[in-house]
């Protein structure tokens, strides 16, 4: 994520780690019907000079997951891996405003969640009831990305 690799770089790494992380779990008779999948979403690397739209970052993602990972998989929940809180919340709605996937997509943000909450909190009890809300809000947004239903309108008040 701190690299300069293209938004087509980190899909090859990615189905390539994914491909062998799914090997691995077959030699091991993981029951896959039983797992919840912990990865990144393809972005490029924040040094690369060419961005991805929010668009081009849900289909590479997509795109890659079908390829490597099967549909027994119930489950996939992503990290922030060091996006915005809104950006991160922007790729998984986009992800989930395509339709169906064979896994359901949802967020294990930690950064994400957290970063605007301890923000606006800054150690100061003054600022306990900001940040509650804070966090409330995040959690609302990302509950609705889940389910491809995010705006951004729903940022106002947001940290």
């Amino acid at each position: 994520m701190d690299g300069d690799n293209t938004l087509e770089r980190c899909e090859e790494v990615t189905a390539a780690t994914l491909q062998e992380v799914f090997t691995q779990l077959r030699a091991h008779r993981v029951l896959l019907e039983g797992m919840v999948l912990k990865p990144n979403m393809v972005v490029p690397g924040k040094g690369c000079p060419q961005q991805a739209s929010v668009d081009e970052v849900a289909e590479a993602t997509v795109r890659c997951f079908r390829r490597v990972i099967p549909a027994a998989v119930p489950g996939i929940v992503f990290l922030s891996g060091g996006q915005s809180a809104k950006r991160a919340t922007e790729h998984l709605n986009a992800m989930n405003a395509m339709g169906e996937h064979p896994w359901a997509l949802s967020f294990s943000y930690g950064r994400a969640l957290q970063g605007p909450v301890l923000e606006s909190w800054r150690g100061n009890a003054a600022n306990v009831a900001t940040a509650q809300q804070c966090f409330y809000q995040r959690a609302k947004c990302n509950g609705a990305a889940r389910y491809g239903k995010y705006t951004s309108d729903m940022e106002v008040g947001v940290a």
